[in-house]
């Protein structure tokens, strides 16, 4: 996952409810406790608070007319009474404002939307500066744009050393994938400006409410351009409840003790203030919860919501379970995990009636003879030092006229995982390993992700192979497919790959390198490193030159203490020579795959495409970076690339500048998606925008993502080892679509892990502090990407030590002048001038809130500038 987006205050637990959870009838007003409003003049008999959901036949009748829009809810972590679906036309979001026109929909959930006339629709100012247009984008980036193969987690087993570097969440091990999921900026305030990175939780209780700048219109804004309007919309129809209906939060007591409510009901309040508050019955709660609340008040609950009445504020709920204390990392854990559906349970005795009971288990002598030998030959792993699923393994052998044989060898999972069993069923339903911090929740049982599927070293493996001959320069000659047996000579880490890219001359001592099986030499693993290390480069140049792109961002890794788990310090993780070699061989494989299963089954093929940027927010972006005074070329992806690779200097601002404009243009990118190629019409719709190729799938990584078990069956099929798939493609689009659903929670379930313990060792070691860049201006605050842990906060000017501040645009450059208090009442006030790409220093903190922490700027000394911005 790239990085942590300490969206930490996703989750404030116990702090004050914000605004308006519930609207009036007119779209603002009553908060959900204000009963009074609401009620005076219908005294006795109950008002429906949201319209009655639209029939099924109505809502199929209206789609099929385009009277009715279809689309993914999105509600803002920020401001939640603000939610938007994508436009289908690809332009700016719909905007639904306020839980009424929200009908008890939740973020996620796929609804069917309706437009309200056009003088309701949302007028965007030209010149706010406080507005946000689009989305809660939470992280879009595919992998594919990021990062590769980085490192996994484990804690035991590693007593050697007290403490363990575990990196974080970036489970994702494979290589197309580029191991990062980048990440998750809110796209708040995309005006000309799609550059407000948020901190993605809601804002501080004691935050300045800057005012809500979209107005309905009047007659006289009828005037207004096009560009300025953005479309409204109501929900009259939940089509699927993707939202798992799971919350974690803290009881309290309903406020009216003379209610008649009172004695029946408690409150549950939410940490995540997308979810609505929710009646849970006094019986399903502690004994003595309602003598004794606050015993209670900092324990996290995890609550089901059952039903949302049309008349009701409150949806109503039951009791899951009590998990422990706020705050604390196994409770918040697990209550993520709920949150996000991630089934963590036990495997149980039908799954693991599945796989071989007699064990040690052995290769069957028939299976040895349907299969190419590749037992001799000289194959390594390259992984993560704590990885234990090991999917990937390399063989690079020179041939007499100069070419190599380069050999791919990927787990052979789909032999283990007979479809249509009880293990196959619950593979499927997970569709994903789920990597966090401390952990990771496995998609299979671990005899078979640790043991009998990972390609450890000096022990016989089933593997499916892709070989090619390939020229110095990387042309492929020749291509095989096939099922092999392997014996890896070695496991490699990253580590151990990267000294021997960076001495390719001189023999690395034995004690640096992991054991090596007898009949291999470290001189030959060595030699096949460099080649492959060499072959992987051209590959590389070749790739960009042919237009790929990619948004690498910074990730952190999290040092854990091996007695109490918490996090003692943190890094950011380097991407290196090693990961990108890795990286390299994986993606050839995986575009080999494609075009072989889709040659193969042109209407049954799961493939992964990635659609284009949305073009509305990303030639914003381009033109807000041109009045900055930066030339970016957005035509393209490898337009957009070598516009971010243009170095203005190699400076640390320039490096600065380069992690901010990344950041940014991650958040106009789409999800990379599964599909099965019967489904999509267009054959161009199958493209992948990043990598800039016409097919892609994933076959590299089957023990932890089960898109790539689908693929393996497909790939056997087509080399007539099983017998041809009979699945229709609507039935494989939905499988690829539910694969779609859990990576994407399971992309929010590692950022919220990393998040969790950012917060906790802000708690525990902070305060922190780092150089950070400003990102983006707002009139009374301004947003920073900290450098040292690629966080990124909004800094308020009422909580700093500030005489005063005067926001201006020069030009089309926004500004903040801060008046700094001196400390010394001889001394003249300190002028700062914060504007994009500023450089300033911060101090992250805790704050009382659990799991809350807040970022200030540091005064600058008398004689100081701001510096680091760049001049028009």
């Amino acid at each position: 996952m790239s990085h942590p987006d300490y969206r930490l205050n996703l989750r404030p637990l116990g702090t004050p409810r914000g605004v308006s959870s519930v609207v009036g009838p007119h779209g603002f007003g009553a908060s959900p406790g204000d009963k009074k409003s609401k009620n005076k003049s219908t005294r006795g008999k109950k008002r429906s608070i949201f319209e009655t959901y639209m029939s099924k036949e109505a809502v199929s009748e209206g789609l099929k007319r385009g009277a009715l829009i279809q689309g993914v809810l999105r509600i803002n972590p920020k401001k939640f009474h603000e939610a938007f679906i994508p436009s289908p036309d690809g332009d700016r979001d719909i905007f639904i404002d306020g839980v009424v026109a929200r009908n008890r929909a939740l973020n996620g959930d796929l609804v069917v939307v309706k437009l309200l006339p056009e003088e309701q629709w949302k007028v965007i100012k030209p010149e706010s500066n406080d507005k946000e247009t689009e989305a809660a984008y939470e992280s879009d980036l595919p992998e594919e744009l990021c990062g590769h193969h980085l490192p996994q987690q484990a804690l035991k087993g590693y007593n050697d050393s007290p403490d363990v570097i575990i990196e974080a969440q970036f489970g994702d091990s494979d290589s197309e994938d580029g191991h990062g999921d980048t990440q998750n900026v809110l796209v708040d305030g995309v005006e000309k400006l799609s550059v407000h990175a948020q901190d993605k939780g809601k804002e501080d209780a004691n935050a300045p409410v800057t005012k809500d700048e979209s107005t309905s219109m009047s007659q006289d804004t009828k005037a207004l351009s096009e560009k300025s309007l953005q479309k409204s919309a109501k929900v009259v129809y939940i089509l699927e409840k993707k939202h798992s209906r799971a919350a974690t939060g803290i009881l309290k007591l309903l406020a009216d003790k003379n209610s008649e409510l009172f004695r029946k009901y408690a409150l549950f309040s939410p940490s995540d203030h997308r979810v609505p508050r929710i009646y849970v019955p006094l019986k399903d709660c502690p004994q003595d919860f309602v003598t004794r609340p606050k015993d209670y008040a900092n324990t996290l609950f995890i609550c089901r919501i059952v039903d949302w009445k049309e008349d009701s504020s409150f949806a109503l709920g039951q009791l899951a379970k009590s998990l422990g204390q706020a705050g604390e990392i196994e409770p918040e854990t697990e209550g993520i995990l709920t949150e996000y559906g991630v089934d963590f349970s036990d495997f149980s005795s039908e799954v693991l009636e599945c796989l071989p009971q007699s064990l040690p288990w052995t290769i069957p002598p028939e299976e040895l003879s349907k299969r190419r030998d590749l037992r001799k030959d000289c194959i390594f792993t390259i992984d993560p030092s704590t990885a234990r699923d090991l999917d990937d393994a390399l063989s690079c052998r020179p041939l007499a006229d100069g070419t190599f044989e380069v050999g791919v060898h990927i787990a052979d999972v789909s032999y283990f995982v007979p479809e249509g069993s009880h293990l196959d069923k619950v593979a499927a339903d997970r569709a994903t390993s789920v990597y966090l911090v401390q952990k990771v929740v496995p998609m299979l049982p671990r005899l078979l992700c640790e043991e009998l599927c990972s390609l450890n070293p000096m022990t016989d493996k089933l593997t499916f192979s892709v070989i090619w001959t390939l020229t110095p320069k990387g042309k492929i000659l020749k291509e095989w497919f096939g099922r092999t047996i392997i014996r890896s000579c070695t496991k490699l880490s990253y580590e151990h790959a990267q000294s021997m890219i960076e001495s390719p001359s001189e023999k690395i001592p034995e004690e640096e390198l992991p054991p090596i099986s007898p009949e291999h030499s470290s001189e030959e693993v060595h030699q096949a490193v460099l080649n492959l290390h060499r072959i992987a480069k051209q590959l590389r140049q070749q790739r960009f030159v042919d237009g790929a792109l990619r948004l690498d961002q910074l990730k952190l890794a999290f040092t854990l203490d091996s007695e109490t788990g918490l996090p003692q310090g943190c890094h950011i993780y380097e991407y290196r020579d090693s990961n990108k070699l890795v990286e390299e061989f994986m993606l050839l494989a995986n575009m080999a795959v494609a075009h072989k299963v889709y040659r193969a089954f042109p209407e049954q093929a799961l493939l992964r495409r990635h659609p284009p940027p949305q073009m509305k927010m990303l030639n914003d972006l381009v033109e807000f970076c041109d009045q900055m005074g930066l030339s970016m070329d957005a035509s393209s992806a490898g337009a957009l690339n070598k516009s971010l690779t243009k170095i203005f200097g190699d400076d640390k601002y320039s490096l600065a500048r380069k992690e901010v404009l990344t950041n940014m243009y991650s958040r106009p990118m789409q999800m990379a998606l599964y599909f099965c190629s019967g489904v999509l019409q267009d054959q161009a719709q199958f493209r992948h925008y990043a990598l800039n190729v016409p097919l892609y799938t994933h076959f590299t990584s089957p023990i932890r993502r089960f898109a790539d078990v689908v693929v393996h069956r497909l790939l056997a099929a087509a080399l007539g080892y099983r017998e041809q798939p009979e699945v229709e493609p609507h039935a494989l689009q939905k499988q690829a679509d539910h694969c779609n659903d859990r990576r994407m929670a399971s992309k929010r379930v590692q950022e919220l892990s990393a998040s969790l313990f950012f917060a906790v060792l802000v708690k525990e070691s902070g305060p922190l502090e780092s150089e950070a860049m400003v990102m983006g201006v707002l009139n009374q605050a301004f947003d920073v990407l900290v450098l040292r842990y690629g966080v990124q906060k909004r800094i308020y000017c009422n909580a700093l030590a500030l005489r005063s501040y005067h926001f201006q645009k020069v030009g089309k450059k926004p500004e903040l002048t801060l008046i700094w208090e001196p400390k010394d009442p001889e001394q003249e006030p300190a002028r700062q001038v914060i504007t994009i790409f500023s450089l300033v220093e911060v101090v992250l903190q805790a704050e009382a809130a659990v799991l809350k922490y807040s970022a200030i700027l540091k005064q600058p000394g008398p004689e100081e500038e701001s510096h680091g911005a760049l001049e028009d």
